[in-house]
């Protein structure tokens, strides 16, 4: 553990903690002159603990829309020592700003997140996140120093270099995006260089992955590989938010003396009590430039409850099931794009490689799964393998997927960014053909 005397918390000093810093951090915003606190805080009264949240409403992303640029900020900008930003819906991005002391908790919260994953001060970490205004690469690379790790800022794209840099420098940890994790071992191998490497965990975030992307991942990496969850967000600090440890995958830590989660219902707003299935809503109790308050994320979560074998306290919350807003409606059936995901790469004849496209080009919206051959001496058993998989989604989601097999290499790779992986088909353009481009 990167800091064994907070992460060992028992619960109820864990409580009293988190409720001091509640309490002031309200403190701090009632004294902020920022006109969008003065109204955000208008009528609320005492907030002594963290009994007292739920009297707070909750912020949600179109108030940073509103906000832009600076609105939200807490402290003069003249205190701003670092921007981030995400892409906005709008053509606007979310910015989010950063003091001295956030900085410095960017780089606790990754560092005990590295930690959990199994990194030590004697890794050498390859952090494959893209640097810049997106939070990722920074985030983690802060945190890998914080660790006192060998750090090497290799951002994204360029694969084969990649492998050249993983394999000469001898890296230990791997910091990427998963279908990043996986296109480096693809390339790897391809370059007679799998041997070389002496890769031994990973922490992939930044994406939604599935269990059976976990599995691909790590044979690719020769299965001895730890490939661990990672979460965050921008509007709340960017990652470092809550991590898998690898003693016990399946749910992720949440550094909750610093961000305090809560589930509610996506429609009425309303708690959900541990174990349900709901949104997470977080509050950031330490942030000094742009705190936020009950953000909704949007995302699809529960609580799992404390107790782990690593030994920290911290509750964990269940790996993501989808996003509120990714929900697709077919034929009035609601299917998440992680359950499709989760089907097809159960099957271990496919690759890690897949993609989901919405065809809308008639009133009857239909379904399409592409996916590739996990090798090519598998391509006489093709339609032995696509009627499977067809009838797994059919018999699951209970709605019609079409599901185009294809031969290994076929799905295009991405070298940099977020891998997309729902596209939305309105003419007889493929909308996949970009990619290869």
């Amino acid at each position: 553990m990167f800091l064994p005397e907070i992460e060992t918390l028992p619960p109820t000093e864990l409580k009293k903690l988190q409720g001091e810093r509640l309490s002031g951090l309200i403190e701090r915003l009632r004294a902020s002159d920022a006109e969008y606190w003065k109204k955000k805080l208008n009528g609320i009264g005492s907030v002594a603990s963290i009994e007292d949240l739920p009297s707070i409403p909750f912020t949600s992303k179109s108030e940073f829309r509103d906000q832009y640029p600076t609105g939200m900020l807490a402290v003069p900008l003249r205190d701003v020592v670092r921007v981030h930003a995400s892409s906005g819906t709008s053509g606007k991005p979310t910015i989010v700003g950063y003091n001295a002391a956030d900085v410095a908790l960017f780089g606790e919260v990754n560092a005990r997140c590295l930690a959990a994953c199994g990194g030590t001060p004697d890794d050498v970490i390859h952090v494959a996140y893209g640097y810049g205004l997106f939070t990722g690469g920074l985030g983690v690379h802060y945190g890998a120093e914080a660790l006192g790790a060998v750090t090497v800022p290799a951002s994204g794209g360029n694969a084969v270099f990649q492998v050249g840099l993983l394999a000469d420098l001898g890296a230990t940890g791997l910091a990427a995006t998963p279908s990043f994790a996986l296109r480096l071992a693809e390339q790897a191998a391809a370059d007679g260089r799998l041997a070389d490497i002496r890769l031994r965990w990973g922490i992939h975030g930044a994406e939604p992955w599935s269990e059976g992307f976990r599995e691909k991942i790590q044979e690719a990496w020769g299965g001895d590989y730890d490939a661990c969850d990672l979460y965050g967000l921008s509007e709340v600090i960017g990652p470092g938010v809550a991590a898998e440890c690898y003693q016990n995958k399946g749910g992720l830590h949440i550094l909750e003396d610093h961000f305090y989660p809560e589930i509610v219902d996506p429609d009425t707003g309303e708690p959900l009590p541990d174990g349900e299935l709901g949104e997470l809503v977080l509050t950031t109790l330490t942030r000094q430039a742009q705190p936020v308050l009950r953000y909704r994320t949007r995302d699809i979560t529960r609580i799992l409850g404390a107790g782990c074998p690593c030994g920290r306290t911290s509750r964990r919350i269940d790996r993501f099931q989808g996003r509120v807003d990714d929900m697709l409606i077919i034929r009035g059936i609601n299917v998440y794009p992680r359950t499709i995901e989760s089907l097809l790469l159960d099957d271990p004849c496919i690759s890690g490689q897949f993609a989901i496209v919405v065809d809308r080009r008639s009133t009857m919206v239909e379904l399409e799964a592409r996916v590739e051959l996990a090798d090519s001496s598998l391509v006489p058993r093709r339609e032995e393998i696509l009627n499977r998989l067809k009838k797994h989604l059919a018999d699951t989601l209970r709605v019609r997927v079409e599901v185009l097999l294809g031969d290994p290499g076929s799905i295009p790779r991405q070298d940099t960014g977020k891998a997309k992986r729902v596209f939305v088909r309105v003419d007889d353009t493929d909308p996949l053909a970009a990619l290869l481009h």
